[in-house]
């Protein structure tokens, strides 16, 4: 006892604060609210509801429109449908993470109604017609599950209500196409007629402006709204990347439209169209420059067959023509030679005094000619010996050389015409002389 003496103070002490505490937990066990926590306990869960059924809702909704997007080759139906999507799944992350769980289920239920009717008066009736039925289905599905989900949470009255307020609403704007963020709040003004039941408890509009924990303790709502909050914030933040992917989708889709983008592709399509329409010509080309090859090589010979037997022709009758200028010459020759022999054997007479003087007439002139068109005669039958020595080259020349032997033809015809009455026209001359000579020797005296 001497020892625990010391001790006696604290552990007194120990003992007193060890039992205040029993009695504060104690306490807080028999005087904590169980209804109020049951209450938060619900609501978290009615938040997850309707957090669960926002990604079914995408889930079902993005399998219907890849399917409406696979079967169409139209790119404005494609961006249509993803704009859909994108726009849908936006609203249901938004709905379901909203501050109230309680509106967050009736708006959910609302936009989940509300485009049903769109589906069915504008996609299926102005649009697409039987091609959106699978699109009618899956909302007409998901409406059904909406109205489960808030079902737990409105009266059978408060259902009936909600449904005469959508149904007002969709009368006063037929048109009305965004529908995503259209809320409870919206349909208030819409039914304005109906506002003095919406003070009743009983009304669906009475969620409006209810805090639904407000009934709790204080820190049993802080702490509900902590993990409301978290539970928001960690759902909307997983599903950021899939709504990023989905509007990444829509802009490409809207980029595809583009009056910019279109010419842009068709610009591409073209260029790959030329690049194919190269490569099989470049691919055939060897088989096409053989054949145009073979094609001229035949065509060319062809040409050089008729050719060459118009040249030979030709060739004959140049060799012709020929000959006989030979034969003319010679003869020519022959009567030159027999002129001169013949002027010989007279001498010329002496010419008076007073005569007046002339020339007088030299046929050395004309002997001159004929020799040269000897010359121009043996020259002639070289150009023979070498023509018959040189017909194939001749032949493949026939074309330039036809036209330079026809001419030639020509001049020398020409030529030996004018030689043949020149020669004539000296024979003449010169028979005409001699007469003249052999009148003058026989009228003089001899001496």
């Amino acid at each position: 006892m001497r020892y625990l003496a010391p001790l006696s103070g604290p552990l007194l002490v120990l003992l007193v604060i060890s039992g205040l505490l029993s009695s504060c937990a104690l306490t807080n066990r028999l005087f904590r609210n169980e209804a109020a926590e049951a209450a938060a306990e619900a609501l978290l869960q009615l938040q997850l509801d309707v957090m669960r059924f926002a990604d079914e809702y995408t889930a079902r909704v993005a399998d219907q429109v890849v399917a409406f997007q696979q079967a169409t080759d139209d790119p404005h139906e494609r961006l249509v449908a993803q704009t859909w999507l994108s726009t849908q799944t936006t609203a249901a992350y938004t709905i379901a993470t909203g501050p109230n769980p309680e509106l967050n289920a009736i708006d959910m239920l609302i936009f989940v109604v509300l485009s049903r009717m769109v589906i069915e008066d504008h996609w299926i009736s102005e649009l697409y017609g039987s091609r959106a039925d699978g699109m009618r289905a899956v909302h007409r599905a998901l409406e059904s599950r909406a109205w489960a989900v808030a079902d737990k949470l409105l009266t059978p009255a408060q259902s009936s209500e909600l449904k005469s307020g959508i149904e007002s609403w969709h009368l006063q704007n037929p048109n009305q196409r965004a529908v995503a963020y259209i809320h409870l709040d919206d349909f208030a003004f819409a039914t304005r007629n109906l506002r003095h039941e919406t003070n009743s408890s009983g009304s669906v509009f009475s969620f409006l402006g209810l805090d639904p924990l407000s009934n709790l303790d204080p820190a049993v709502r802080q702490l509900a709204l902590a993990r409301q909050l978290a539970e928001r914030a960690l759902f909307y933040g997983q599903r950021t990347p899939q709504l990023v992917v989905m509007e990444t989708q829509r802009l490409a889709f809207a980029l595809a439209v583009m009056p910019e983008s279109v010419r842009l592709l068709d610009n591409v399509g073209r260029l790959s169209v030329a690049a194919q329409q190269t490569s099989d010509l470049a691919a055939g080309m060897p088989d096409i420059l053989a054949k145009e090859r073979a094609a001229t090589i035949e065509q060319l010979t062809g040409v050089l067959e008729s050719r060459q037997a118009q040249l030979q022709g030709l060739i004959v009758e140049l060799r012709s023509t020929l000959e006989a200028g030979t034969v003319t010459s010679d003869s020519l020759k022959g009567t030159i030679a027999s002129l001169d022999a013949l002027l010989a054997r007279f001498d010329r007479p002496p010419e008076s005094a007073t005569a007046s003087p002339r020339q007088p007439f030299d046929i050395t002139q004309y002997a001159e000619t004929a020799r040269q068109l000897g010359v121009a005669a043996q020259q002639l039958q070289e150009l023979l010996s070498q023509v018959d020595a040189n017909v194939p080259g001749l032949t493949q020349l026939s074309e330039r050389a036809s036209d330079r032997v026809e001419s030639l033809v020509d001049h020398m015809f020409w030529r030996l015409l004018q030689l043949v009455l020149v020669l004539v026209t000296a024979s003449l001359l010169g028979a005409l002389g001699y007469r003249a000579i052999v009148r003058r020797w026989g009228r003089s005296p001899p001496s």
